[in-house]
């Protein structure tokens, strides 16, 4: 069965942010991370390799003290290679659009650990830049969160991915490549666990 049809023509793509805040129309977007996530021939779901973007915060951009200091970024350091959000989004997005087309999937849907959080750091990043051809859904998504309290009891990525046997690295965590990789392997941990038991019965 292709990926086209297991989820209705959706093509699961796993989002992280890095922000400078919690409001996206005021708070800097620091980090932008996505893995394509892809099924093989027996239909079983894989991730895909993590992209991930350092962001310049557009001109105006609140960053509040307290989360640079959870998520441990100096936005004005030298070696940070961070681009404008521009050309971060469409590095980001057109790979998305070429997967949609290989795939035959209609539209990506946004899988996330509280997934809302990161939608609404990917919608206003995409409005601010007037990208026109968003290939995401505007609010459809999937939570791991929601998934993991389902599956494990579990609704903290670090205990949820725990929980499903798989392996975490605290010092690794907060930075948008890691969460979105871990995330990425929790999502299909658990939509594959629920084929084999559906195997099973």
């Amino acid at each position: 069965m292709p990926i086209a049809h297991r989820f209705r023509g959706f093509l699961p793509v796993v989002v992280d942010v890095e922000t400078g805040g919690f409001n996206p129309a005021t708070d800097a977007l620091l980090e932008l991370a996505l893995c394509i996530i892809a099924m093989d021939e027996d239909g079983w779901l894989h991730p895909q390799p993590v992209q991930v973007r350092h962001i310049e915060p557009f001109p105006g951009a609140n960053i509040e003290q307290a989360a640079l200091e959870f998520n441990g970024i100096r936005p004005d350091h030298p070696l940070r290679p961070a681009v404008d959000e521009e050309t971060g989004l469409r590095s980001l997005l057109n790979p998305v659009r070429q997967a949609l087309r290989d795939t035959g999937c209609k539209r990506a849907v946004l899988v996330g650990h509280n997934a809302h959080f990161d939608l609404s750091f990917l919608n206003a990043v995409i409005a601010r830049v007037g990208y026109k051809r968003n290939p995401f859904h505007p609010f459809s998504c999937f939570d791991t969160a929601t998934l993991g309290g389902l599956a494990y009891g579990q609704t903290v990525l670090a205990r949820a991915v725990t929980a499903a046997g798989l392996e975490w690295n605290s010092d690794r965590a907060h930075s948008a490549a890691y969460d979105t990789e871990r995330t990425a392997t929790l999502f299909c941990t658990i939509v594959n666990r629920w084929r084999h038991l559906q195997e099973l019965e």
